[in-house]
């Protein structure tokens, strides 16, 4: 099915259903709706295949430990075809004496014109792991002002291949106005790996703004929340919606799964 800018007001409204009345609601009831029965989520190496059988359990799970989790919308950008959001949850915690947390997401979104089929999507569980820890929650970012009636924008090839470019470059980490994980908070951000390639696993754009999954490959920067010997061959997953203008990329968020990274190191 070929779908374009037309079809964007359907996507959102299904996006709206998505987060107001499954996710916010944590009414499970609802994905037949929202999701085809073989649905696929990414997430790190991990595929959660399956509406009703894994993916209905992983969610269970989580609302399980945080009863009432809610989720706000930062920022949609789409197509008609494709759908990228900046997201966080949050909620308190059942199994960390009800502290409470809020941690960043960035999600991209595929759909058949009718419902979700595919999710490439990262959420930063380091950080929500650090506020478990200490008791001290983030605060939530700002939500976006009316995702819902978000302008659709048709694909740009050229701030496609700015972002390619950038990306094959190794400069995500050291980009001003290209916020990492949790440095939006205050917190710095560190490189954490010293990029020979990148492996793009998703990648599309709507206007200026372009969102990818990918796995950065190279050797391990240590900091304080990933230990290991320095040059330690990794690979880091990562979710992100950048902005394009005069050339060049000079804004957006970045999303890494650092926790992932830090189990794979034996941590």
């Amino acid at each position: 099915m070929t779908l374009s800018l037309a079809d964007a007001p359907a996507f959102l409204r299904l996006m709206k259903h998505y987060v107001l009345d499954y996710t916010n609601r944590n009414d499970q009831s609802q994905t037949p709706a929202i999701m085809e029965a073989d649905y696929v989520l990414r997430m790190g190496d991990y595929f959660v295949r399956g509406r009703d059988t894994e993916y209905h359990a992983a969610t269970a799970k989580q609302m399980e430990q945080f009863p009432n989790l809610c989720l706000t919308v930062h920022e949609i950008a789409t197509s008609g075809e494709r759908l990228v959001m900046r997201f966080s949850e949050h909620g308190r915690s059942r199994a960390h004496d009800n502290r409470g947390c809020a941690w960043g997401g960035i999600g991209l979104y595929k759909w058949n014109g009718k419902k979700l089929v595919m999710n490439h999507v990262e959420q930063d569980y380091l950080a929500r792991k650090r506020q478990l820890r200490t008791g001290i929650p983030d605060l939530v970012d700002h939500p976006a002002l009316s995702p819902w009636t978000t302008a659709a924008e048709a694909p740009d090839i050229e701030a496609e291949a700015v972002v390619k470019t950038w990306l094959e470059s190794g400069a995500l980490a050291k980009t001003p106005g290209v916020l990492l994980d949790d440095q939006w908070t205050g917190i710095a951000a560190s490189p954490l790996v010293a990029q020979s390639h990148v492996e793009i696993n998703d990648f599309f754009s709507c206007g200026n703004a372009v969102a990818f999954h990918l796995t950065q490959h190279g050797g391990l920067i240590p900091d304080a929340d990933v230990a290991g010997e320095a040059g330690t061959p990794v690979r880091l997953h990562m979710a992100g919606l950048v902005h394009v203008e005069n050339g060049g990329v000079r804004r957006g968020r970045i999303v890494r799964n650092r926790l992932d990274l830090v189990r794979s190191l034996g941590r």
